[in-house]
């Protein structure tokens, strides 16, 4: 083999590297597409990677029908690629406020992107048949193939989502393939004769490319203006998640992954329903633990206890903690509470967090997303409150938010039970917050031996001591008479519960 030979063959196994990047990479953000916008569940990852797979299968099985100039058929192939992969992320952001059949949009899209990427590797392989021995074909043709996969799954958490987004994430690996494909185009003009139509389209598509990638921030502030009809004050994407703040004349809104967390005109109602009836209870309130509650809204209400001396804030995601510590906006709202003296901030996993924690607690405020998959189900589970058991002292309190149990009375309920597994004794309530609607929580305890709400502190924007019991009467329509399971990590009951009941609700 010659030296120019050798030459072109290693360019062509580099394309492989790149098509493989480039192919995960688009799965990928379908996949992290579909959970900001349809919901965070693992349903969304597991029918886009189904979807794309299948049709990778499509694309490999029409390969064979490919003839003729199979060079010229792939840097084709690799400028459509570019094409559908690069900006499959701006049109299903700007569809998803307006298309009413959103999903046959996004499988669409990843169907015809899996197809495509489908083709490329056979095609490849063919014409690499006439350089390379059979087996050496097979095995650096696919080494290069794992390789860009791995290293695609492992920057796009890591260095693509949080540093350029999942729009501009899209497109340059668009470009990438793209540019694949004109590079090609120079390097073997003479093999591919008439290289000018290649050519232009390469360079229209490359420009196309490099202009919403530098327009991305506008595109995605369009969009999200869109879908949450207010003005979008705030946004970026997190390892973790997609945080967006709006804001209109009456009120402010924290979305996480599409999903509405709080609104400035009636976060009070659910923040004093969620600690007052607790730490009014207790005779000792030294040391309170919050896990989650990155916006400080919960411990601006344990601070309105002179008593505490010490609380601790456990919440994933550094974002969340940064932004409501350091935007006067927001702080307005905590009341600084991220600021105070009193508090320790840890940004890790609760469940890893809460098993390595030594200490014991009067108070545990709970303060979770709602389940809906399994990494956030799994902070729902008797193996996480076995171990919340073991952090919670014996005349201590936990309290957890457990959606409505209005809409979801069995994922409410499943919730008491899982606690009762553990050996604790519970007191489930509700309130009406006018953004969610009826709103549950459970208090749970080693001993019920407590003198209930005798310490209330005032005044209080809604709770006071006439009204606080009334939370804890469950109308007939809030309760159930299903047979539940207990949520354990082996079966996350409580996840399929929670998609039964809120996909029932939500639809049209």
């Amino acid at each position: 083999m010659s030296a120019r030979e050798k030459k072109e063959e290693w360019i062509l196994l580099l394309a492989v590297f790149v098509i493989a990047t480039c192919g995960l990479i688009y799965e990928l953000v379908a996949g992290t597409l579909a959970s900001y916008l349809l919901g965070d569940s693992v349903t969304q990852f597991s029918t886009i990677i189904g979807v794309y797979l299948f049709s990778m299968g499509i694309g490999s099985y029409l390969s064979k029908f490919f003839k003729g100039n199979l060079l010229r058929w792939f840097v084709k192939t690799e400028l459509l690629v570019g094409m559908v992969g690069g900006f499959s992320s701006i049109l299903l952001f700007l569809l998803f406020p307006v298309a009413e059949s959103f999903r046959i949009v996004l499988y669409a899209l990843v169907g015809i992107t899996g197809i495509l990427v489908g083709v490329e590797i056979p095609l490849l392989m063919r014409i690499l048949e006439n350089r390379l021995e059979f087996k050496e074909l097979i095995s650096r043709v696919f080494s290069f193939d794992y390789i860009g996969a791995l290293l695609a799954s492992i920057i796009f958490p890591l260095l693509l989502v949080p540093h350029l987004g999942i729009i501009r994430t899209s497109l340059f690996f668009g470009i990438l393939n793209i540019g694949v494909g004109w590079y090609l185009v120079f390097k073997f003009k003479e093999e591919l004769r008439n290289t000018k139509p290649l050519h232009s389209a390469a360079i229209i598509l490359l420009l196309s490319s490099a202009i919403c990638f530098a327009y991305a921030d506008k595109i995605m502030n369009y969009s999200e203006t869109l879908t949450f009809n207010d003005q979008v004050v705030y946004a970026t994407s997190t390892p973790y998640q997609r945080i967006v703040i709006t804001k209109n004349k009456k009120e402010t809104r924290l979305f996480l992954n599409g999903n509405l967390q709080f609104s400035s005109a009636d976060e009070y109602r659910y923040h004093e329903a969620l600690v007052h009836p607790a730490l009014s209870s207790l005779p000792s309130r030294k040391n309170i633990l919050v896990l989650g509650g990155g916006d400080g809204l919960a411990v601006r209400e344990i601070l309105k206890y002179p008593d505490v001396e010490k609380i601790t804030l456990v919440d994933l995601d550094p974002k969340m903690t940064e932004l409501f510590s350091s935007q006067s906006m927001l702080m307005s709202l905590n009341h600084e509470s991220l600021k105070n003296k009193k508090l320790t901030i840890v940004n890790a996993d609760a469940y890893i967090w809460l098993r390595k924690n030594s200490q014991v607690f009067n108070a545990i405020i709970v303060d979770f997303p709602d389940p809906s998959n399994y990494s956030i189900g799994k902070l729902y589970s008797s193996a996480f409150y076995n171990t919340l058991y073991k952090s919670l002292d014996e005349k201590g309190l936990v309290v957890i938010q457990s959606t409505s149990p209005y809409v979801a009375p069995k994922s409410f309920w499943c919730v008491d039970q899982t606690l009762r597994s553990v050996g604790l004794q519970t007191k489930a309530y509700h309130n009406y917050v006018p953004s969610f609607g009826e709103w549950g929580y459970i208090m749970a305890m080693k001993s019920s031996n407590f003198n209930w709400f005798s310490q209330l502190p005032t005044p209080l924007r809604f709770l006071n001591k006439e009204t606080i019991n009334d939370l804890f009467v469950f109308p007939e329509d809030m309760k159930t008479t299903a047979k539940l399971e207990i949520n354990r990590l082996n079966n996350q009951a409580l996840v399929t519960y929670f998609e039964e009941e809120w996909s029932k609700f939500l639809e049209p």
